[in-house]
């Protein structure tokens, strides 16, 4: 249960978004900002439970044009492990 908090390190990928821009006639492009929510795993230094949400800045890169990195944004759906947490925790 410990290591859950390390989940979170998975939304920094959605920071490689905004670092390979993409081409401007690909649509989505203003979906990278959501790669700013991997930062949200870092709340978990004051709310533990938080921190698995953090994997949600992964979807930041769903629709980039280099198929590698659009791979990547699966791990995005890890976030929910935080949601789920956080209910029990507070429930």
């Amino acid at each position: 249960m410990s290591y859950l908090g390390l989940i979170g390190l998975f939304g920094l990928i959605g920071i490689t978004g905004l670092l390979n821009k993409v081409h401007p006639n690909q649509s989505g492009s203003s979906i990278r900002i959501l790669g700013l929510l991997g930062f949200l795993g870092l709340a978990g230094f004051w709310v533990p439970t938080l921190s698995p949400c953090g994997a949600f800045g992964a979807f930041g890169i769903w629709n980039h044009q280099n198929l590698t990195i659009s791979r990547l944004s699966y791990l995005g759906f890890l976030g929910t492990t935080g949601i789920i947490q956080t209910a029990i925790f507070y429930l």
